[in-house]
């Protein structure tokens, strides 16, 4: 009980002083995760209304694929990313392995599918709602798909947060394409497992507050914007 008694008071020692490894690792953390969710939003956001309003042979497959997508192993992303970007690996010669842009390529990978498949849903639902009305306006294919997408706009905004938490408690994937190595590509996820090995409860226990503070305000965020759109727009 005095150890944990110890890390836990040890914890907030660091995080009120500001410890400069604290903040370099947070600071990278959130740089990696933010930049991956903004390439995994642009992705993601554009296939998934292009399907949602597309009719095509094969639709329901594809449909089925991507959802199935959502679930894929981070550590099985981190492997493909890996064979991709080593020396022996197709992209080996651009040397991007163990950086933060081999973090940031896989979290893409892994995010993009998340945020397509339950943007498809939320724009298919509106197109449901809006298709004869749109239809009369002449508005079809990519502009349907547009004004849609600025239509959901604060259902999309929660499904972007959702895929920013997750990306923030990666560590399978960044693990095994960032190396976690100190100063360069050591994140919260990463550096919590090994300063949990090493023993240094105090930094893995601050890192871990910080984490889960990080996650509770992202969702708070989410459930704020959910509450305005419908006390808005109904």
């Amino acid at each position: 009980m005095n150890s944990l008694t110890d890390a836990f008071v040890g914890a907030l020692q660091l995080i009120l002083n500001a410890d400069a490894t604290l903040l370099s690792i947070i600071g990278l953390s959130l740089q990696v995760s933010v930049s991956a969710v903004a390439l995994a939003s642009v992705l993601g956001l554009v296939l998934g209304s292009l399907i949602a309003v597309s009719r095509f042979p094969g639709r329901s497959l594809v449909i089925a694929i991507l959802n199935a997508t959502m679930g894929l192993p981070p550590v099985v992303i981190g492997l493909l990313v890996y064979m991709l970007l080593s020396r022996a690996g197709p992209l080996g010669s651009y040397g991007l392995l163990f950086t933060p842009t081999a973090m940031v390529i896989a979290q893409v990978i892994l995010i993009s599918p998340i945020i397509a498949a339950l943007s498809r849903q939320t724009i298919e639902d509106a197109w449901r709602d809006y298709r004869e009305q749109l239809a009369s306006l002449g508005v079809r294919g990519v502009s349907a798909a547009r004004t849609l997408l600025w239509d959901s706009r604060f259902s999309l905004v929660t499904i972007t947060l959702a895929g920013l938490g997750r990306a923030c408690a990666e560590v399978g994937a960044v693990m095994i394409v960032g190396g976690n190595i100190d100063g360069v590509t050591r994140v919260m996820t990463t550096a919590i497992a090994l300063e949990t090995t090493k023993g240094d409860l105090p930094l893995a226990m601050s890192l871990g507050i910080v984490l889960v503070l990080i996650v509770l305000a992202i969702n708070i965020l989410a459930q704020s914007l959910k509450s305005f759109a419908e006390r808005r727009y109904g």
